[in-house]
């Protein structure tokens, strides 16, 4: 908490650093413009009124067409070539840079020419505005924007990256982990669109071509990052908050349609807006991250209202990432816990395991058993131990694994129903059908209904219980069946025993919430269902 303080801090300090200052005074009037077709003719007059600097002055030029500058009747560059008969117009680029030469950059009165061609996008009007400063640093800016801004977008390029990856190799996927990743590929993106003038010359005709995608890209964002805060804090009536949201930002990209600066200004407001009322809801649930990331969001705004606006939106844009990436360490912690708290679980689950083969009075009635057959018959007692040696050494090779083979457990079954057999010298019979050997499932589980049917049913007049496992799949769940066909005790209470929550212990440490257990009497004794859904 303490370092993201510090940082962001750091962050502010750095960003008024950057703030332009003012090394020189002028005024300037309206520019006069005259149209004949595609050609036009600008006017404007600046008079100087001081320069602070030594370098060179400079002249920006925000235009659309292609034309010819002139300062004071001299030419001083050109962007594009105008068009002329048979001959037609190369368009040139919204913004453009000329030097002034020194004899003519002196304080006082001058005039701007601005004359050229508009062969293309006509119907907007566009004026034509021109502004002196200093050459060096008219080229200077874009490259100390520049600097910060690709310290930005390559850092949520990297974010994109890991959390993608983080995505993909997760066993447990957050689907806010894969949100923040696309966020941040939008946030990438946009930064890339916004600046993507200061590294390629986009002709004018392409201009609302880049401004259109910015539109979406922030739209996309101002959809996204709410969704974000729906999702992590679990807020009710997602659908309905969303679907507001949505509808909103359809209605002020409709109603301001091609105002495109304008558009991305409220979509921004709207984003802001929407995270703050749900970031005031969680506040007052008192949800973990919310008032640092409520204040992460007042901090943006404060920085978007003192700065230049493209400058000061992609900032408060990255603020707010952070406080989503704070919140993203907040869901791994909270996942690291939930993992220990599993690991404990498993150990507590493998020791119940254990303990359902080597309590006392299970040990001492077999080895009662044991002892009768030992003397009454030598070679049914040695295949007594055996059997008995056979269940323990596969209870020993499952008891450390969350999921074992389904004929692993079968096996397991079958032994004990052998040692069983020894015991209470009944006829155990056992059937399987439409096994898959693939299939994994939790250790012992089928075991422990196999141990209830013994312990709670009588014998049919053949001396005989018989139990059956069938297995079924289907587009959506794979199922377990279990059947026990004896005579249920009358007295017999088989629900909510050791041995059922035993059970659903294992079910949801391998499958969390999506499975189902069930277990009735029917006609012929007595059935069990496990399902699991896919």
């Amino acid at each position: 908490m303490q370092k993201l303080r510090i940082f962001l801090f750091l962050l502010i300090t750095t960003l008024a650093s950057c703030q332009p200052g003012h090394d020189i005074r002028y005024e300037m009037a309206d520019a006069v413009l005259s149209r004949q077709g595609s050609a036009f003719t600008a006017r404007v007059d600046i008079n100087v009124l001081e320069k602070k600097f030594s370098s060179p002055l400079g002249l920006q030029v925000h235009s659309f067409g292609a034309f010819l500058v002139y300062w004071d009747g001299v030419k001083v560059g050109q962007n594009g070539v105008p068009a002329k008969a048979g001959r037609p117009e190369v368009p040139g680029t919204e913004t453009s840079y000329y030097q002034i030469p020194d004899k003519l950059a002196g304080t006082g009165k001058h005039v701007v020419i601005v004359s050229g061609t508009q062969s293309y996008l006509r119907e907007t009007g566009r004026i034509v505005m021109a502004k002196p400063d200093s050459y060096l640093k008219l080229l200077r800016k874009p490259l100390i924007e520049l600097s910060l801004v690709n310290l930005m977008a390559g850092a949520f390029l990297i974010a994109t990256i890991y959390y993608l990856f983080l995505y993909a190799n997760s066993e447990y996927k957050q689907r806010t982990t894969l949100l923040f990743a696309v966020i941040c590929f939008l946030f990438f993106a946009l930064l890339v669109m916004e600046y993507l003038k200061f590294y390629i010359d986009i002709p004018y005709t392409q201009f609302y071509t880049r401004l259109a995608i910015v539109g979406w890209l922030t739209f996309a964002n101002a959809l996204l990052i709410p969704l974000y805060f729906t999702i992590h804090f679990n807020l009710p009536h997602k659908l309905l908050v969303m679907g507001v949201l949505f509808a909103a930002l359809l209605s002020i990209y409709i109603i301001n349609y091609e105002h495109y600066d304008l558009t991305a200004h409220l979509h921004s407001l709207t984003l802001w807006i929407a995270s703050v009322l749900i970031l005031l809801y969680v506040l007052v649930k008192k949800r973990p991250g919310s008032l640092l990331v409520l204040t992460g969001f007042i901090i943006s705004m404060v920085i978007n209202q003192y700065m230049f606006y493209d400058f000061g939106l992609y900032i408060s844009f990255t603020i707010i990432l952070l406080c989503i990436l704070y919140l993203q360490t907040l869901g791994a912690r909270q996942l690291e816990v939930a993992h220990r708290a599993s690991l404990l679980l498993s150990s507590r689950l493998q020791l119940e395991l254990i303990k359902k083969n080597i309590q006392p009075h299970f040990l001492r009635n077999t080895l009662t058993s044991l002892i009768d057959w030992i003397e009454e018959s030598p070679a049914q007692g040695v295949q007594f131990i055996q059997a008995l040696s056979h269940e323990f050494d596969v209870m020993n090779e499952i008891a450390e694994h969350a999921l074992i083979p389904i004929r692993q457990e079968i096996d397991l079954c079958r032994h004990h129903l052998d040692v069983m057999q020894f015991r209470k010298e009944i006829r155990y019979i056992w059937k399987d059908s439409e096994i898959q050997d693939g299939e994994l499932i939790p250790p012992a589980i089928i075991h422990t209904l196999l141990e209830n049917g013994i312990t709670h049913s009588i014998p049919s007049g053949e001396n005989k219980i018989e139990f059956a496992l069938s297995f079924s799949r289907s587009a959506t769940a794979k199922q377990y069946i279990f059947e026990v066909f004896a005579e249920n005790r009358l007295k017999s209470e088989r629900r909510g025993g050791n041995g059922f929550r035993y059970i659903e212990a294992r079910l949801k440490e391998s499958y969390g919430d999506g499975w189902s257990f069930s277990s009735e009497p029917f006609a012929g004794g007595w059935r069990s269902i496990i399902r699991i859904e896919l």
